[in-house]
């Protein structure tokens, strides 16, 4: 009864707001299967269809793309009513798209399939969406809560690569897919449910019931005009993941081409995503201390130094370090951009608004995805698709830099108290 009262007080940075927290991180961590399922059978893929590893990358590349619509759609569909309907449409569409895949005749049929149900119908709802959720729940800590919500993907990175190249080794990745189709269908349904109450920010309050000041957090008063903002944070999504999906996307292949089997680029790749976890909670509180600005300044720089490193080192356990290195350098990057969105623009626009800007990281991981194979392709080395992702990486720092000097350095006062 007393943790039923507890819970019964649902307000913002209540104890209920954080048991929210656990159950979008759980779900995030499950509906992220989308993200990453497809890049550990891409070797798989390409053998099975006969293509080029550049075709083979297709599958990726479409399925970000439909991930990043899906963002959008699903982003304003949770703002009108509520995060739990996209929640479970993107549950069904995700199995449906699991088990349809496993049936496809060809390498068009299966990307389309990854594309359209499981990225921009399925995992979709499971990132965008969430996140905006978060940030209606959390104004003391949002950073950090943001940064926790935001992880889900990176465990989904973390859990799910091994655990889908171990089934891919015993029953082949076809097999694979149907037995991550029950999966979904399974667990995110019910999940869904602990979802259902609206937020207290864009909810009306019900008869009697009292928010607390906090509940409805203005936005600032700033030099750039809003579309600018949006404008600035959809390219410094774009560059920062074209230059994010180098390692994330190809490093499975990678290892294979070095000699290392795809066994050990999962491993790399399961430890990269790991660190990320790390880095996003770490950033995330960063966040809350000096804003997120300089936060995003911070992680930028860090992850085109660490990118820097995979070109000499290439032996095994140099490939584990650098890996990991980079994971703990890049996670701060994403969840910043939802709390800027939040500091700019108003709490019942979240969801559309945080939706556009991460789609733009989606497409950023589709682009570079692509790009580093079609680079391969034509240098038969991944040198240059490194020294690709590191231009893309200054153009994220310049583009949160110009941000910076707009909006906080020149209001010092309010960049702390709306991080």
């Amino acid at each position: 009864m007393k943790n039923a009262s507890i819970f019964a007080v649902r307000e913002v940075d209540s104890p209920y707001a954080w048991f929210r927290l656990s159950m979008s991180l759980l779900i995030s961590m499950i509906g992220g299967v989308g993200l990453w399922s497809v890049v550990v059978t891409l070797p798989a893929v390409e053998a099975d269809f006969n293509v080029a590893r550049a075709d083979a990358s297709l599958p990726y590349t479409v399925t970000m793309i439909g991930f990043a619509v899906g963002g959008i759609l699903m982003g304003r569909l949770a703002d009108r009513f509520g995060i739990m309907i996209p929640l479970r449409f993107g549950a069904v569409m995700l199995a449906l798209g699991y088990f349809l895949s496993a049936q496809a005749a060809s390498l068009w049929q299966f990307a389309a399939l990854q594309g359209v149900l499981i990225g921009m119908l399925g995992s979709s709802a499971s990132f965008g969406p969430v996140i905006s959720d978060i940030t209606h729940w959390f104004q003391r800590r949002r950073g950090l809560a943001v940064a926790i919500g935001a992880s889900g993907s990176y465990l989904a990175g973390t859990v799910w690569p091994p655990v889908v190249q171990y089934l891919v080794d015993s029953q082949g990745w076809r097999d694979t897919h149907v037995i991550i189709a029950g999966i979904c269908l399974l667990t995110l349904l019910p999940l869904s449910t602990a979802l259902r109450q609206r937020s207290p920010e864009v909810a009306p309050p019900a008869p009697g019931v009292q928010t607390g000041p906090q509940s409805v957090p203005e936005t600032d008063e700033i030099s750039l005009r809003g579309p600018v903002v949006q404008g600035l944070l959809l390219l410094a999504g774009l560059a920062c993941c074209v230059a994010m999906a180098m390692p994330q996307v190809h490093i499975v292949a990678y290892c294979g081409d070095l000699g290392y089997g795809t066994a050990r680029g999962a491993e790399m790749l399961s430890l990269m995503l790991f660190a990320g976890i790390i880095s996003r909670l770490t950033f995330g509180w960063i966040a809350d201390k000096i804003g997120a600005l300089r936060t995003l300044m911070l992680s930028s720089f860090l992850q085109g130094l660490s990118l820097l490193l995979f070109l000499p080192f290439d032996g095994l356990v140099s490939l584990y370090f650098v890996s990991a290195l980079f994971g703990l350098a890049q996670g701060g990057i994403v969840p910043t951009y939802a709390l800027v969105v939040r500091r700019v623009f108003p709490a019942a626009e979240a969801g559309t608004r945080v939706g556009l800007v991460l789609s733009a990281t989606l497409l950023g991981m589709a682009l570079g995805g692509w790009m580093s194979g079609v680079i391969y392709d034509l240098t038969l080395s991944y040198d240059a698709a490194f020294l690709n992702g590191v231009a893309w990486n200054l153009l994220n720092l310049g583009v949160a830099a110009f941000l910076w000097f707009q909006l906080d350095r020149r209001s010092p006062a309010r960049a702390m108290g709306s991080a």
